[in-house]
């Protein structure tokens, strides 16, 4: 499974390093990825996804149907 958030599709930045003597190496900024189980009010279950902190906070908002639905999830197949 990729590093990918189930729910925004955020992934991996590429950068770069800047040293002290300004030599730039590149560098990986991966996202900050949870398993997170989440209770899905119309399937009456719970959901485990593999979500970004981001998406954590914006589930305290949105329900988890209203979010998938945005994104085009199909929280059955999980």
């Amino acid at each position: 499974m990729a590093r990918k958030c189930q729910l925004t599709g955020k992934k991996a930045n590429n950068g770069r390093a800047i040293s002290h003597s300004h030599r730039r190496t590149k560098k990986l900024q991966e996202v900050n990825l949870q398993w997170k189980r989440v209770w899905w009010e119309e399937g009456n279950r719970w959901v485990r996804l593999r979500l970004s902190t981001k998406a954590i906070k914006t589930l305290q908002h949105k329900t988890l149907g209203q979010f998938a639905k945005e994104t085009g999830l199909d929280l059955s197949k999980i």
